[in-house]
C-alpha cells in the first residue's frame, strides 16, 4: 500500500505545475545571480571594456532575464511559445549590449522542452531558428567588442546538446508509453480471455444441473400417486444434482471474488470425474455406457477439462432432448490425441445446424464446445449418429497439434451395469416428460 501511494505522488509530482512553478523560480533566481554578477564585477579594473567605454551595468535590464526565466513555467503546456518568449527576452537583453553567457540557458532549457514535445523535424527548425537568433543577437553588440568570446563561443554546443538530449528523451519515453501499451493490451486481452472461459464454465454447469432437475422433477411429478418410490429417487437424484451444480458454481465465484476463505478444494473438472458424470446421467434416466480405449496417459489440464465439458455437455443434451434413449460415451487414447465420442439413441429433434451444416450451426452449447476443443488444437464434429440419434466427436491433441488421418469408427462400448431403477421409463407420462423440447 505505502509502494503504490508513493508511486502516485511520484507521478503526480512529475506532471504537476507546482513542480514547473518552483523549477522556473529556482532558475530565475539563480541566473539573476549569475547575470548581475556578469555586469556587475566586484574590482572595476574588471570591467568589461566596450569600444573604449565600461560596459553597462545590468540593472533594470534584470527584468528581460526574469521574464525568460520565469516563462519556462509553462513550457510544458505551450512549449514553442515558451520558446519563442524566452528567446525574444534574451535577445533584447544581448542587443543592450551586457554579456549574455549565463542568462542564455533559459532558451535552452526551453529549446530542451520543445525537443521532447515534438517531432524531430519541428524540433530541428525550433534549433535552428534559436541558434541563429541568439548568435545575431550576440554578435551584434557583443560587450567584448568582437564576434567571439563570451557566450558566443558557447551557443552551438549548447543548442546541440538541448536538441539531441531532447530527441533522446523523447525517443525514450516513446518506447516506454509503447511498452505500457501494448502491456495494458495484453493484460485486456487475458481479462477477456477469462471472462469467456468463466462464461463457458457456468454456461455448462448451469445448463446440466438445470436440465437434470428439469427432467427428473417431472418424472417425479408424473410418477408420484402411483410409484412414489420412483418419485424419491427422481427427489434424490435432483438433491444430487443441485448439490453438484451448486458446488462448481461455488468455485467459480470464489474464482471471481478471489476469496480469502475458499470453501474446501474438491478435484478440478477432468476425465477422472467422467464417471460421476456418467451416474448422475443414469440417476436422470438416461442409460449411459462409458468405455476407454487404448493406454490412459496423463492429459494436460486444459485438454482434461475440455474432454470433461464437452462429455457433460453432450450429456446434458441427451437429457434434456433425446426423449427415451441410451447413450454411449468414449474416450480413445491414440497417435497423441484424445478421441472422445459421445452418442444418443433419442428419437428427439436434431439442434439446429446439425448434420451438414453442424459445424457451422447449432446453439450456445454446440458453438461452445467448438470453441473449447479449438482453444486446445482440437476439433469437434457434431451431426448424427451412425445408428440414428445424435453424436458428437471431438478430436483433442495432446501435444498441441492433431495428426494428419481422420478419426476412425466408434469403438463399439462395454455397456457398464445400470440399476434398472435409474432408467426413465420409456412409455407413459414420464417419457412424455423426458421428450419436451428440441435439442439446443
Amino acid at each position: 500500500m505505502e509502494g503504490a501511494a508513493a508511486a502516485a505522488w511520484r507521478r503526480w509530482w512529475h506532471n504537476s505545475p507546482v513542480r514547473d512553478a518552483l523549477l522556473a523560480v529556482l532558475v530565475t533566481v539563480v541566473l539573476l545571480i549569475g547575470s548581475y554578477g556578469e555586469g556587475s564585477p566586484k574590482s572595476p579594473s574588471d570591467r568589461i571594456q566596450f569600444s573604449g567605454h565600461l560596459a553597462p551595468r545590468p540593472g533594470p535590464a534584470l527584468l528581460l532575464v526574469a521574464v525568460a526565466c520565469l516563462v519556462l513555467a509553462w513550457r510544458r503546456r505551450w512549449p514553442v511559445t515558451v520558446l519563442a518568449v524566452s528567446a525574444a527576452a534574451v535577445t533584447a537583453y544581448s542587443l543592450l549590449g551586457f554579456v549574455n553567457g549565463a542568462v542564455l540557458i533559459a532558451p535552452i532549457l526551453a529549446l530542451y522542452a520543445v525537443a521532447t514535445q515534438v517531432s524531430v523535424l519541428r524540433a530541428a527548425i525550433a534549433a535552428v531558428a534559436t541558434l541563429a537568433v541568439l548568435m545575431t543577437a550576440t554578435a551584434a553588440n557583443n560587450p567584448f567588442g568582437r564576434i567571439s568570446g563570451g557566450g558566443f563561443d558557447l551557443i552551438p554546443f549548447m543548442v546541440a546538446a538541448a536538441l539531441f538530449a531532447g530527441i533522446a528523451v523523447a525517443n525514450r519515453r516513446a518506447y516506454a508509453d509503447s511498452v505500457r501499451d501494448r502491456a495494458e493490451q495484453d493484460a485486456l486481452r487475458r481479462i477477456d480471455e477469462e471472462r469467456l472461459r468463466i462464461a463457458r464454465e457456468l454456461h455448462d454447469v448451469v445448463a446440466h444441473t438445470m436440465a437434470t432437475i428439469n427432467v427428473q422433477a417431472g418424472v417425479a411429478a408424473h410418477v408420484l400417486a402411483t410409484r412414489p418410490e420412483a418419485a424419491a429417487e427422481s427427489l434424490q437424484a435432483i438433491k444430487t444434482a443441485s448439490k453438484e451444480g451448486l458446488r462448481e458454481l461455488r468455485a467459480i465465484l470464489n474464482v471471481l471474488r478471489q476469496a480469502d476463505d475458499a470453501d474446501p478444494t474438491q478435484p478440478a473438472p477432468g476425465t477422472a470425474q467422467l464417471e460421476t458424470l456418467i451416474d448422475g446421467a443414469r440417476r436422470a434416466g438416461l442409460e449411459t455406457t462409458f468405455t476407454v480405449t487404448g493406454a490412459p496417459v496423463p492429459l494436460p489440464a486444459a485438454v482434461d477439462l475440455t474432454a470433461y465439458r464437452i462429455v457433460q455437455e453432450s450429456l446434458t443434451n441427451a437429457i434434456r432432448h433425446a426423449g427415451p434413449a441410451t447413450a454411449a460415451v468414449s474416450l480413445g487414447y491414440r497417435d497423441g490425441e484424445l478421441q472422445v465420442d459421445v452418442t444418443d439413441t433419442g428419437h428427439g429433434p436434431a439442434p439446429a445446424g446439425a448434420g451438414q451444416g453442424a459445424s457451422q450451426g447449432g446453439g450456445h452449447g454446440l458453438a461452445g464446445m467448438r470453441e473449447r476443443a479449438a482453444a486446445v488444437g482440437g476439433t469437434v464434429e457434431t451431426g448424427s449418429g451412425p445408428r440414428g440419434g445424435f453424436r458428437v466427436a471431438a478430436r483433442l491433441p495432446l501435444g498441441g497439434r492433431l495428426a494428419a488421418p481422420a478419426p476412425g469408427p466408434v469403438p463399439q462400448s462395454v455397456a457398464s451395469p445400470v440399476p434398472p431403477s435409474a432408467a426413465v421409463p420409456e412409455t407413459g407420462p414420464a417419457a412424455a416428460a423426458a421428450q419436451e423440447g428440441a435439442r439446443p
